[in-house]
């Protein structure tokens, strides 16, 4: 009799521990099969949250900082695909003094063509920006010299467009001019191009100076858009002492109004006090 209940209670512990080990490997199944799901969907999401190919290039785009500022790298903010455009006006019915010359209508650019979204060489601003650059201006006027603006709200697919042309690697149609001394490769990673551009918020404005008596560019030690170290302001190595002054006659002028400068392009303004801190605007750039 105790051999045969000796027998039972090790079949129950054998069957026991059988269960145990079907219901652990159940549990494992199943944690590996919702673990795949969980994993799909996190690799489905990091998927469409993935930049594009431009993103992990140089960070260039043309006025917005050859090293990325916080301005306009941000990923903050909302973009209006529309055609609003309320709250901007056109430079030249505020202050018709200061000079025009749009880059991104014309093909004398980085890219070498006209850029998306421009459909005519015209620069608005948002009216804040605008009236405190005719400030500006009348202040330089008084000094000898003018304004002129190279680029002032730049819509979304203009930085779509940079995006593009920034993946392209073969496309150096422009390097002599606009990024002699660095390979295409570098720029997106050296901040000279970005995936936002605080101009498409309609406060950041790229410009110089025009000596009034003689009717030339002052020398400012390199153009606009050369995309290269020598390009940043306040360093001294790369220009002559009086490139270096010429600089800083547009850049006091500029702050003392409202702007607030950054610390890798001589020619980009943003108004500190903007009025669409958040928002980016992609109406194109034509007469209002």
């Amino acid at each position: 009799m105790l051999l045969v209940f000796e027998a039972n209670m090790k079949k129950k512990i054998w069957i026991g521990l059988m269960v145990a080990v079907w219901v652990v490997l159940l549990v494992v199944i199943l944690g590996i099969l919702g673990g795949g799901t969980a994993w799909k969907k996190l690799n489905s999401r990091a998927s469409k949250e993935v930049v594009c190919p431009a993103d992990s290039l140089p960070n260039m785009m043309a006025g917005d900082s050859l090293q990325p500022s916080s301005a306009d790298s941000t990923s903050r903010g909302k973009t209006l695909h529309s055609v609003e455009n309320e709250g901007f006006v056109m430079l030249s019915e505020v202050a018709p003094e200061i000079l025009q010359e749009i880059r991104y209508y014309s093909s004398y650019n980085f890219v070498g063509t006209r850029i998306e979204g421009y459909e005519e060489p015209v620069a608005l601003l948002t009216r804040e920006a605008a009236i405190a650059l005719k400030a500006v201006n009348d202040d330089l006027m008084q000094q000898g010299y003018r304004l002129k603006v190279y680029d002032a709200y730049r819509p979304m697919r203009a930085v779509r467009h940079f995006r593009r042309w920034a993946a392209d690697l073969n496309d150096t149609l422009m390097k002599a001019d606009f990024y002699p001394n660095l390979p295409k490769s570098v720029l997106f990673h050296k901040g000279y191009i970005s995936s936002r551009s605080g101009h498409a918020r309609g406060s950041t404005v790229d410009l110089t100076i025009v000596d009034l008596v003689t009717g030339q560019d002052v020398d400012m030690g390199g153009t606009f858009d050369l995309l290269d170290p020598q390009s940043h302001p306040l360093r001294h190595d790369y220009v002559t002492e009086q490139q270096f002054q010429n600089r800083m006659i547009l850049r006091n002028a500029m702050t003392r109004h409202g702007f607030k400068a950054i610390g890798t392009e001589w020619w980009h303004f943003t108004l500190r006090n903007e009025p669409y801190p958040d928002t980016y605007f992609d109406f194109p750039v034509k007469s209002l």
